[in-house]
């Protein structure tokens, strides 16, 4: 439950979550980080730059709330990293079409414990490859 997005928990489901922080995490650690982690996804989330700025603010809040290595470290990273969340906003372009790709490849050269000939082991990556586009 903790890993799953707020937003697609069913009712019972916080309620569930939220009897866990009530019995089992006593410091309200693990209530603040899940905290900071679904303000980060509603921040990537945003449509516009005026909505990133305030959900970044509000992502601030809980991580001074929180006050943990790790959450601190995420703030810094975000922090980092801004300039490209703003082009994420606005354009919405990602790398998953270029990451799903990477895994199939590494799931094609696993599943056959490794190819000797190179152009064997190409053309099986690209037979893959058309075979999805054309589905």
């Amino acid at each position: 439950m903790l890993l799953r997005a707020g937003s697609d928990l069913s009712a019972a489901g916080l309620d569930r979550l939220a009897g866990v922080f009530a019995a089992d995490d006593p410091t309200g650690k693990l209530q603040a980080a899940w905290e900071v982690k679904e303000q980060l996804r509603l921040l990537l989330r945003t449509g516009s730059l005026a909505d990133a700025a305030a959900a970044k603010q509000k992502l601030h809040g809980y991580v001074e709330a929180a006050a943990m290595p790790e959450t601190n470290r995420l703030w810094r990273t975000a922090n980092k990293w801004w300039k490209e969340i703003e082009v994420l906003i606005v354009t919405g372009a990602t790398t998953a079409k270029v990451e799903a790709n990477n895994t199939t490849i590494k799931n094609i050269k696993r599943k056959a414990r490794g190819y000797r000939n190179r152009w064997n082991y190409q053309s099986r990556i690209l037979m893959t490859s058309a075979a999805r586009t054309a589905a």
